[in-house]
């Protein structure tokens, strides 16, 4: 039998699951669409895994990052619930181990990653604007009537990228519509939009950092070529992009599972269990702390949100006699 270690990176957008085995070999991988529904989503993505690990892979481990970390890492009893940065930094680093700069751009969120000598040094990570994020190129894809997927042709076809303002994301669709209007052609709209992106993307997230080579760059827009060559001609550095850059966090998570030495057999039969989560308010105290209550076949499984051990217990205690 061969010991298998999951990682999952829940995110807005998307949701992403890899096996590795002990040498941190991919065994399985999946990436889907998140749809709002993150218990949904990892139940979907287990079913994807299960279909592709032979039956003498046995995994003892469980890994989970991205922003819905919590809630899926107490579903599946995961080993390890770590913070996209350092899952991130560790799944790059396994297969970049020289790596100085991580750009990672998702569906709504970015951050810049600093190493020295394989430590993370510094981060930083988008607050408000989405303007320099996957989820607006999708929103102008629409506009525009061209497949997301197809953006990065467009924009190599270029020969005159079109200047957008991408400060915000209001700005850039006002602009967007300027242009076209006044007769700019789709690919130099394109090559502009994945410019604004990048410039965004430098102005904000990565403002303040020394950015050094090699650059790494990953999360579902590193598959955008002209974003890719807007990032080197304003960055003029090369940079790299892995066959696998929208699974790195996933890959870390696994990694820090293996890692962590702690090992319990896991079956997929989970998808078939009942779980739910709800709101519930304290009121306890002024702070009427708001707890998100996971649900495992109606019984209180866990919570979290409480400011003091009496919130969630009085939740706890509030469910369970209901």
């Amino acid at each position: 039998m061969i010991k298998g270690y999951l990682g999952v990176d829940i995110g807005s957008i998307s949701t992403k699951a890899v096996v590795i085995d002990e040498n941190d070999k991919l065994l399985a991988e999946t990436y889907l669409w998140t749809e709002g529904d993150p218990i949904d989503a990892v139940k979907r993505v287990l079913a994807e895994i299960e279909s592709q690990i032979q039956s003498h892979v046995q995994v003892v481990s469980i890994g989970t990052t991205g922003s819905a970390r919590e809630l899926i890492g107490t579903i599946l009893e995961a080993q390890v619930i770590k913070n996209e940065i350092t899952s991130h930094a560790i799944g790059t680093l396994s297969i970049y181990p020289e790596v100085r700069t991580i750009f990672e751009i998702g569906g709504q969120d970015s951050k810049i990653i600093i190493l020295d000598k394989g430590i993370v040094t510094d981060y930083a990570m988008n607050t408000l604007c989405a303007a320099g994020t996957g989820s607006f190129l999708s929103s102008q894809s629409k506009r525009l009537g061209i497949a997301v997927e197809e953006f990065g042709s467009y924009a190599l076809r270029a020969q005159n990228p079109t200047k957008i303002a991408g400060r915000c994301t209001v700005f850039a669709e006002s602009d967007l519509i300027h242009k076209a209007q006044i007769g700019h052609k789709k690919e130099d709209i394109i090559a502009g939009l994945c410019r604004a992106v990048v410039t965004n993307y430098l102005n904000n997230v990565g403002k303040g950092k020394t950015i050094k080579p090699p650059i790494v760059f990953q999360g579902g827009v590193s598959k955008n070529p002209g974003v890719v060559k807007a990032f080197e001609e304003i960055t003029c550095e090369k940079i790299l992009v892995d066959k696998n850059s929208h699974l790195l966090g996933s890959i870390g998570a696994a990694i820090l599972a293996k890692k962590s030495k702690i090992e319990k057999l896991f079956s997929f039969n989970i998808r078939n269990v009942d779980f739910s989560t709800e709101g519930r308010e304290c009121g306890m105290c002024p702070n009427n702390c708001e707890i998100v209550c996971v649900m495992k076949n109606n019984e209180f499984l866990d919570g979290w949100g409480n400011r003091c051990e009496r919130g969630l217990l009085n939740v706890r205690n509030k469910v369970v006699n209901e």
